[in-house]
């Protein structure tokens, strides 16, 4: 078979794929001071956490808002209330992974919180006013563009040969009788 042959063999497909990929753990402080001086801290949580992200050069910067909400003590422990505030990030995640030969400006940018923000500790502040509120998130982000894959196409295939080939797979009831009904559930007498 020539060289020429061969190259007859290849086929350049152009299709939507993974181009970049990228990763990144964040961690923030906040300060949030509440409508009365805290006695103590009596919970901390997040919520309403929205994001958006953008290819920004060789990064993706995801942008990104979430609710933190303060339970705390005051007047000596004798009242509580909830302080809340809104805040906003803009983490910068480099991509690690990354194909220069995407064919198009037209991409698509998908970004996921493989760790929601959560509070690692609340503490009030040396000034006794202020909540200082350690969070912290994590990203794992994607890039999704044209681009060119080669195949080889076998010339000895036939579809035909394809088509007509049984694909029998069937299992034989005498193959159940060897199997241990508890083999995922473990030892249920432990």
């Amino acid at each position: 078979m020539s060289a020429a042959d061969k190259e007859l063999n290849y086929r350049e497909i152009i299709t939507k794929a993974v181009c970049g990929k990228g990763r990144k753990f964040s961690q923030a402080s906040h300060d949030i001071t509440p409508s009365h001086t805290p006695t103590s801290i009596l919970g901390c949580w997040i919520i309403n956490h929205k994001y958006d992200a953008e290819k920004k050069g060789d990064a993706v910067e995801v942008n990104g808002r979430y609710d933190i909400n303060i339970w705390y003590s005051y007047s000596n422990n004798t009242k509580t209330n909830v302080a809340t505030e809104t805040v906003s990030y803009t983490d910068i995640v480099p991509l690690a992974m990354q194909d220069k030969n995407v064919l198009s400006d037209d991409i698509d940018v998908l970004a996921r919180a493989i760790q929601q923000p959560n509070t690692l500790e609340a503490t009030i502040a040396a000034n006794a006013a202020d909540v200082n509120v350690q969070v912290e998130r994590e990203f794992v982000v994607e890039v999704i563009g044209e681009t060119k894959v080669c195949v080889y196409c076998n010339p000895d295939f036939s579809g035909d040969d394809w088509d007509s080939k049984v694909w029998d797979y069937d299992v034989e009831d005498e193959a159940f009788e060897d199997l241990d009904p508890n083999f995922l559930m473990g030892d249920l007498e432990e």
